[in-house]
């Protein structure tokens, strides 16, 4: 089952190259510290400037250090379907449990060019699919009518929702009538939107406090809102700074702290300011992670 804290799994890269060595040992760190999914190559993982071969390099070392112990979703979206099956296949081949595709950034589809969009990848491909809908990035928004109309194909399973709209889980669950899975985009909300049904979250701060974000949706999906509440307080300083700057520098150089890998990101996602990177290490300080 996909629920809980899902890790957006940065990309560590070592003098300009993928670090293959910090990649698996971070995989290993995640499930020893009790994250419940992964998510390798989203945004997160630098999945723009990736290459493509790259990307795929990603997806095989994630599934196979994971080796099953938790779910793996990998990044596989595009603008263009034709490379999101391409890269999905891939996944497919690797043995991913399921994919996440973005809405069509930069071609700006309408809703029914949307549907069709994810149609064309879903019945190329023979492995689940979730959604990924976030406007502020993407500027076109999957509408609840057209995500349900999508939740009819049988190998759609889900949304991950960075809409920042606390009422879409509750508006598409008036229209989607088949078991589905609402996973939260936004570390921020991730409780409040458990609330409307959520029951996880795809997450960057679990990069840096897997342990702390895993405990927050435990506790969502045990019923005890009061807890989960008060931990989500005090994660809040770390969930802001981490897109204090362009993401995922936060969650690098957070990660660097902890000894995981480099803060190299690459071009055009520059390097902290060091007003930041004492945010950083003071809501780091302040959890007791460093």
């Amino acid at each position: 089952m996909i629920q809980g804290s899902i890790v957006a799994l940065i990309t560590p890269f070592r003098d300009g190259r993928l670090d293959e060595a910090a990649l698996t040992k971070m995989v290993e760190w995640h499930i020893e510290q009790g994250t419940h999914g992964i998510v390798p190559v989203g945004t997160t993982g630098e999945s723009p400037t990736l290459s493509h071969d790259e990307h795929c390099r990603v997806i095989e070392l994630v599934v196979k250090q994971a080796a099953g112990r938790v779910p793996v979703i990998a990044g596989a979206g595009s603008n263009n379907p034709i490379e999101a099956i391409e890269y999905t296949r891939v996944a497919e081949r690797a043995g991913a449990d399921a994919t996440l595709h973005v809405a069509g950034y930069y071609n700006r589809p309408n809703q029914d060019g949307l549907y069709h969009h994810f149609k064309m990848v879903h019945d190329e491909t023979n492995i689940p699919i979730i959604l990924y809908n976030i406007p502020p990035r993407a500027i076109v928004d999957i509408q609840p009518q057209t995500m349900a109309r999508l939740a009819e194909l049988p190998r759609i399973i889900g949304v991950k929702d960075a809409t920042g709209d606390l009422a879409r889980p509750w508006s598409e669950r008036q229209l989607i009538k088949k078991p589905f899975t609402w996973l939260s985009g936004e570390d921020a909300t991730a409780v409040a939107y458990n609330v409307g049904g959520g029951t996880g979250c795809i997450s960057v701060t679990a990069n840096v406090a897997p342990k702390l974000v895993a405990q927050v949706q435990e506790l969502t999906l045990a019923g005890d809102w009061a807890a989960a509440r008060a931990l989500q307080d005090r994660l809040i300083p770390l969930h802001q700074v981490m897109f204090a700057e362009p993401s995922p520098a936060g969650a690098k150089y957070a990660a660097s702290l902890l000894g995981l890998c480099t803060e190299e990101c690459r071009v055009p996602v520059m390097p902290l300011s060091a007003a930041t990177k004492e945010r950083i290490r003071s809501a780091m300080t302040q959890l007791e992670l460093i």
